[in-house]
């Protein structure tokens, strides 16, 4: 989908769910607050809930509508977040190696990411994904299979690492009615 697209849907405020998603809930009853990275954060649910519970959230999104309103929904809520304005495909932001305790990332998908992401972890750190897989379905709806994962993919990026949870299918309810890939992810330690 084009920017412009994401800023028209993101104006009519036809995308702008403000719960988090499950997974990051699950996720977050076993951490400590410290630096979160949302990459494609769209409206900023996943990071103004990291601020509310405590978290230094910096928040990624191409979409200067998005953005905006994620800045509206912290003030809202009194949570202070970090927005930056960022074309990811083109690069225009750097994850710093290291420099997070969590990085989440939900529908949205960037294979040459991968290596960045786990890179920004510092040892210990998590990363929590949820992205959409190719199935049958998806080709009714006319979705860019190059934004899809392969059945098992997600789980093989992670493969080195301690998989805290891991599952694909689709389920019905508040996010999508999508075959997903849904992963909590722990980065290992020095020799562990």
């Amino acid at each position: 989908m084009r920017l412009t697209d994401w800023d028209e849907r993101y104006l009519k405020g036809e995308y702008s769910p403000e719960e988090p998603h499950q997974l990051l809930s699950t996720a977050l009853r076993r951490l400590k607050p410290g630096r979160a990275l949302d990459v494609a954060c769209g409206v900023g649910r996943h990071a103004i809930f990291l601020a509310g519970a405590g978290w230094a959230v910096t928040a990624v999104d191409s979409s200067r509508v998005g953005l905006e309103v994620a800045r509206k929904r912290a003030q809202i809520r009194s949570v202070k977040i970090e927005t930056v304005e960022a074309d990811l495909e083109r690069h225009e932001f750097s994850i710093a190696p290291g420099g997070y305790d969590l990085i989440c990332i939900f529908y949205y998908l960037q294979r040459d990411l991968f290596p960045p992401l786990k890179n920004g972890l510092r040892p210990g750190g998590t990363l929590v994904a949820a992205i959409h897989m190719n199935d049958d379905q998806v080709a009714e709806q006319r979705m860019n299979p190059d934004y899809l994962l392969a059945a098992g993919a997600l789980r093989s990026y992670f493969n080195d690492w301690k998989i805290e949870f891991y599952r694909e299918g689709r389920w019905d309810g508040p996010e999508h009615n999508h075959c997903d890939a849904e992963i909590i992810a722990c980065k290992p330690e020095p020799d562990s």
